[in-house]
């Protein structure tokens, strides 16, 4: 199989890299693809290096399967190319993903819908909504869902490479003169993702409100949220409630917790931390309890490696599911 990867040496298309080969995937020749400025750079993959190009038309040619993690922009420009000349594009920005004619998915909750796919196109959802939607279809298949309220707790990660050399160096004494974020990142915490609308509620928050309603195929669920971004590498943290349709005991919504493909829950004896979740792909989830005025919602603690699980590691469960159809 022939698999391209545009945005191959940034984060998360790094990421991608070690996932395909962590888990076999079988790719027969790989096509690396970036900026400008990272042309002619060679990565090691499979026991061999490969050299690193721009696009340019002809580049998807033969392509099986498409990895973008490039930015909405390079994704807008170049997914319809890639489709176009034969590849199934796999798309880790925001671009394509509230597109009626593009599936946005999560293989534990929607995976099915990867074969609805008009325009060629497959959309990778946000970081913290894909580590949301899980625990809470899996609380939805025993009691319903009625309403989600979240406050994110985001890695720094989560705004790409940028944003680890800016807590770096904040860290170390300095300043980025490219930082992503809005203020110091380093020793603080900012409420603020992507610009903020007329209404107060910032980029992120809008995110995961449409993407979580588009997975779960809830289109008039009510959530809200508050996203902030913390001075950690790599893992989002974040507080769920989740108001259900009928009550659910925590023993039995452990048990629905536990069988939910990809969720690993906390045994109580200790909260499940961003520092212990990077590298892996399992989503965690602790605290979970029942509020003590409503019997129908539950709250609970949910972190994962937003590099893998929230970006690289679903978008490649999404090429083996296209690559098994």
């Amino acid at each position: 199989m022939r698999v391209a990867v545009l945005g191959a040496t940034g984060a998360v298309g790094r990421t991608m890299l070690r996932v395909l080969e962590e888990r076999a995937f079988p790719v027969d020749e790989l096509v690396l693809l970036a900026s400008e400025r990272s042309r002619g750079a060679r990565l090691p993959w499979g026991g061999r290096e490969w050299g690193v190009d721009v696009p340019r038309e002809g580049s998807f040619r033969g392509c099986d399967i498409a990895l973008f993690s490039a930015g909405s922009e390079r994704s807008r420009e170049w997914a319809p190319r890639a489709v176009a000349e034969g590849a199934v594009v796999i798309d880790n920005s925001s671009a394509w993903r509230l597109d009626a004619e593009v599936p946005l998915v999560v293989p534990e909750v929607n995976g099915g819908s990867v074969a609805e796919r008009p325009r060629g196109i497959i959309a990778n959802p946000n970081c913290a909504t894909i580590q949301m939607v899980v625990p809470l279809q899996a609380l939805r298949s025993a009691a319903g869902l009625r309403r989600v309220v979240v406050t994110t707790f985001q890695s720094v990660s989560g705004a790409g490479q940028r944003g680890l050399d800016a807590l770096e160096a904040e860290l170390a004494g300095g300043a980025c003169a490219e930082t992503p974020f809005p203020a110091r990142i380093a020793a603080n915490v900012i409420p603020a993702i992507g610009p903020r609308d007329a209404d107060g509620w910032n980029e992120e928050e809008n995110k995961m409100r449409h993407e979580s309603r588009k997975i779960l195929g809830l289109p008039e669920l009510a959530v809200a949220a508050t996203c902030v971004r913390v001075p950690v590498p790599v893992g989002h943290g974040a507080a769920v409630t989740a108001e259900l349709e009928r009550p659910l005991s925590v023993a039995a919504a452990r048990e629905v917790l536990e069988s939910m493909p990809g969720i690993v829950v906390a045994d109580g004896t200790r909260d499940p931390l961003p520092q212990d979740v990077a590298g892996r792909d399992a989503i965690h989830v602790g605290r979970l309890r029942q509020d003590r005025d409503e019997p129908r919602v539950l709250h609970f603690w949910v972190v994962a490696d937003n590099l893998r699980k929230g970006a690289a590691t679903n978008a490649v469960q999404i090429a083996e599911r296209v690559a098994g159809a």
